[in-house]
């Protein structure tokens, strides 16, 4: 792959901070013509440095109760471990999911809307999930540090 220079970090620090910003303003912004910089984030693209752009929901939006979940799965092969991958991505309450070097194997960011919604999550979706042996929930308070 080839190494990011100093226009192209420019790009991608103002796409973080804008991911909606116009093509005209990001231009601008770094000190391309309009074509150049299209070019540019179409090529940051198709190299996979940008793989995508979102939407960060406030603090409102996060609906309830949110949950990070330790999971330990029977074995790590790349069998069991490609269908648990798989099987997260099906569950819209399942926010995150991180492949873990330490104690556990994964963990999960979930959220549900209230105690009780959770305990369901936990018992018919987590539990149930393809090769998991062990779970173990610690439950946010609230967040102190938004995401930037």
């Amino acid at each position: 792959m080839l190494a990011l220079d100093e226009v192209d970090r420019r790009i991608i620090q103002k796409l973080r901070v804008d991911g909606r910003i116009s093509n005209a303003d990001l231009a601008d912004s770094v000190g391309l013509s309009a074509s150049a910089c299209l070019r540019r984030v179409r090529q940051l693209e198709q190299r996979g440095v940008i793989r995508g752009y979102t939407a960060l929901l406030g603090a409102d939006e996060e609906e309830g109760l949110v949950a990070f979940v330790q999971i330990s799965l029977e074995k790590q092969t790349d069998e069991y471990m490609r269908r648990f991958e798989e099987a997260v991505r099906h569950y819209p309450e399942i926010r995150d999911c991180y492949l873990m070097a330490g104690a556990s194997d994964y963990v999960v960011r979930a959220v549900a809307p209230t105690m009780a919604a959770y305990e369901v999550l936990h018992k018919d979706v987590l539990s149930r999930l393809p090769g998991v042996s062990r779970i173990h929930s610690s439950l946010a308070i609230r967040n102190v540090l938004k995401a930037r």
